[in-house]
């Protein structure tokens, strides 16, 4: 049975409901990702970082590298440096501070808004992931919904290498993040947080 006649989805749309699958995934309700605009807008983005991943020997001030990152996200704040390689999936739900640094291999899944404040440093391989999938197996397998909830960083924040952001946390103003750290929850501000889950270890 397709995703738009089963039940189960049927179930979960009100018979007021006529938006979008997008206006869906903002809003944190299930929603079908494979619907042709979120392709279509995931291709897009993938074209950018495909193409700013190829300039990887051009100066973090370079003009077309500036572009590319203008283009790709929501909004961004000056002196922004994005390490190659980069990916995301869709970049115009990303918004970034002033003096924002990825290093290599940042990911993150913009499913949801994704706030980046000021003078935030990301180290190799952090993930943020925004998006999410229902527990209940069933309803993951009968027709692939997925959610999504917004992610919050704030500024002066540090995130070691490898560290992973789940949907819907706040990282408190001038919070470190420790390497390998997974965070399911939100970080209170001028904290330092590790480990799986990421536990508060020492206040700044």
């Amino acid at each position: 049975m397709s995703y738009m006649n089963h039940p189960l989805r049927r179930a979960a749309i009100t018979a007021s409901d006529t938006d979008s699958e997008e206006r869906r995934m903002l809003a944190g309700e299930l929603y079908y990702g494979f619907d042709p605009v979120l392709v279509g807008k995931r291709d897009a983005a993938k074209k950018l970082w495909a193409k700013l991943n190829k300039m990887d020997e051009c100066l973090a001030d370079d003009p077309a590298r500036l572009a590319l990152l203008q283009e790709l996200f929501a909004s961004m704040g000056e002196g922004v440096v994005i390490e190659s390689p980069f990916r995301c999936d869709y970049g115009k739900n990303i918004h970034l501070g002033r003096n924002v640094y990825f290093n290599f291999g940042v990911t993150i899944l913009d499913c949801n808004r994704v706030d980046i404040g000021d003078n935030v440093l990301f180290g190799p391989n952090v993930c943020v992931y925004g998006a999410y999938h229902p527990t209940d197996p069933d309803l993951r397998t009968e027709w692939g919904p997925e959610l999504a909830k917004s992610i919050r960083i704030g500024n002066d924040v540090w995130v070691g290498g490898n560290a992973i952001i789940l949907h819907g946390v706040t990282i408190g103003d001038g919070a470190t993040v420790g390497a390998g750290a997974v965070v399911t929850k939100d970080v209170p501000p001028r904290t330092v947080v590790v480990g799986n889950p990421a536990r508060v270890v020492k206040h700044v």
